[in-house]
């Protein structure tokens, strides 16, 4: 039985809970970061979503011309680096890798407010191109932060394929040497969390009262109890004391088994959903990137298998590099096993989502 003092400390901390994050706060997908012994990073991430999110993997290539798709007010860049990555709608991209070993994700966040976009605005950004930004431009999350901070574009928003309601996102990055960061626009105002203790995050409500949430958990010690819903501060707190809790030295399979452990964990069984809130609901998909060995996996819900994508055997190269598609099928439920890098088929460039 639960003693009494644990119970009070218990219900004190669900009505502190409860008054951050209300009934109505939507949430969504869990990511944390690993930081091992002999230079072992790992970042994982779960998608969480009522409907299929319609994704697919790609190869994109260095030298890719992109701009904003924000109209003739559109940032415009060049591919500096080649990436994997997983789209949304295949007109977004979700989650990914580049060559030199940064990660992107993106992750729902409804407090999201981003900034008016106007005839003087900084150049425009699709949303859905964000996280395809850094993994083009950016080799480390230092270097993306330092330009970042600067504000040189204006993020452009639109609503969800095929709902009516806009997408509000955050973006987490981490890199091979376990820094990370998060960035946020809040109250119209960009917000940037940067340092390698900012190894996990989740959704609602914003970061700043997520990292008091935790701190609050980190006192009774994960050993002790921990909260085992599937909403976002739940999430946080697992997986907070789970990455941490693992074994951080060992032999590099058996590290990247603990880590599947916790995404697995903090992960929502397939089928439960809230019927207004599509956001919370099951996980759609997994993916892990092992940093030091640049090895990029995926495990879908609907399949046996997890496979994965060897960053090392592919050409990135403007000249002869190619761009390429794994089609994971409705639901993701195209089956793959082991190294699926040589399953990639030429393809066209996906579209970005944009005005």
């Amino acid at each position: 039985m639960i003693s009494k003092a644990i119970r009070s400390v218990f219900t004190f901390g669900l009505a502190g809970f409860y008054a951050v994050a209300s009934p109505l706060t939507a949430d969504a997908c869990t990511r944390f970061v690993f930081i091992g012994q002999d230079d072992n990073v790992v970042t994982a991430r779960s998608m969480d979503w009522k409907y299929d999110v319609g994704s697919n993997l790609y190869i994109l290539p260095r030298g890719i011309e992109r701009n904003g798709e924000a109209g003739p007010n559109s940032l415009k860049w060049t591919a500096k680096y080649g990436s994997v990555v997983t789209t949304g709608y295949d007109v977004s991209t979700t989650d990914g890798a580049n060559e030199a070993g940064l990660v992107a994700n993106v992750l729902w966040l409804t407090e999201s407010e981003y900034p008016k976009f106007e005839a003087s605005s900084k150049p425009g950004l699709t949303i859905a191109a964000w996280a395809q930004y850094v993994l083009d431009r950016f080799a480390t999350v230092a270097e993306a932060v330092e330009v970042l901070k600067t504000q040189p574009f204006t993020i452009v928003t639109d609503n969800v394929p095929g709902q009516d309601r806009l997408t509000t996102l955050h973006l987490s990055l981490s890199d091979s040497s376990g820094d990370s960061a998060i960035i946020e626009y809040i109250d119209g105002k960009q917000v940037i969390h940067h340092g390698r203790q900012y190894q996990v995050m989740t959704n609602s409500p914003t970061y700043d009262k997520q990292l008091a949430l935790t701190s609050y958990w980190q006192d009774i010690g994960g050993t002790v109890m921990l909260p085992g819903t599937n909403r976002a501060s739940d999430r946080f707190t697992r997986a907070a004391f789970y990455v941490n809790a693992i074994p951080q030295s060992g032999e590099p399979n058996r590290l990247l088994a603990s880590v599947f452990g916790v995404i697995r964990n903090v992960s929502v069984p397939l089928g439960i959903s809230s019927p207004d809130q599509p956001e919370i609901s099951s996980t759609r998909w997994r993916t892990v990137y092992d940093h030091k060995r640049k090895l990029y996996f995926f495990e879908s819900a609907m399949t046996p298998n997890t496979f994965w994508v060897d960053l090392n055997k592919i050409d990135f190269s403007k000249e002869t590099g190619k761009v390429k598609r794994l089609d994971l099928g409705t639901d993701q439920a195209h089956t793959f096993s082991g190294d699926a890098t040589a399953d990639f088929q030429d393809a066209k460039p996906f579209p970005f989502q944009g005005l």
